[in-house]
């Protein structure tokens, strides 16, 4: 083999070798460098204490793996989650979700200055709709079923409307069937109550 021919095929195989070791880097990162991004915004101990972002500590990990999921193949369109998935393997999603799942449930805010009368309208309506038979008697989920109970009111609300309006994609439709007669101010109390859940 001539030189010149030997370094037309040495010159890609370095190029390539470069790239992986390049890589390297980036896929090095440890789990919990993997997992920080997640707990500033959803809440180091399981609770969110960001507006609109869901508490994820005590969700059952099957739920959560179906989540990452949706999010990784885009089934699911929250750009911000889209990105920091995309490029997530299937034991990345079983270990993040099993992760997640350890982390302790939210707890109910102090219940200081809570509206007995809104609280029981809640009350009522999660029975009547029956919140708890899906996600259980103590509305803490199962399997792929969500635990709602003091997940973040404001997160409680957009998710109950986008279920209702039928924008939530990459779902079974039950959810927004039983949602179909509810009002917005049924929304606002259910959530209002599943967020002070005792």
């Amino acid at each position: 083999m001539t030189m010149s021919r030997m370094i037309r095929v040495v010159r890609p195989l370095a190029a390539a070798a470069m790239l992986c070791l390049a890589c390297t880097g980036a896929l090095s990162a440890t789990f919990d460098e993997r997992v920080a991004p997640c707990l500033a915004c959803h809440g180091e101990k399981g609770q969110s204490q960001t507006p609109q972002i869901p508490s994820l500590g005590g969700q059952p990990a099957p739920y959560l793996l179906i989540q990452l999921y949706l999010f990784r193949e885009k089934q699911r369109a929250i750009d911000i989650m889209n990105e920091m998935t995309k490029d997530f393997t299937d034991d990345d999603l079983r270990a993040f979700s099993d992760y997640l799942a350890k982390l302790p449930a939210p707890q109910p805010p102090a219940p200081d200055n809570n509206d007995a009368a809104r609280l029981e309208r809640g009350k009522a309506l999660v029975t009547q709709n029956r919140c708890n038979s899906c996600h259980n008697l103590d509305l803490t989920g199962r399997e792929n079923i969500p635990h709602i109970a003091d997940q973040r009111e404001d997160y409680l609300v957009k998710t109950l409307r986008e279920y209702k309006n039928n924008t939530r994609h990459g779902y079974e439709p039950t959810m927004a069937e039983v949602l179909a007669p509810v009002t917005d101010q049924q929304i606002l109390d259910l959530a209002y109550y599943i967020a002070r859940f005792r």
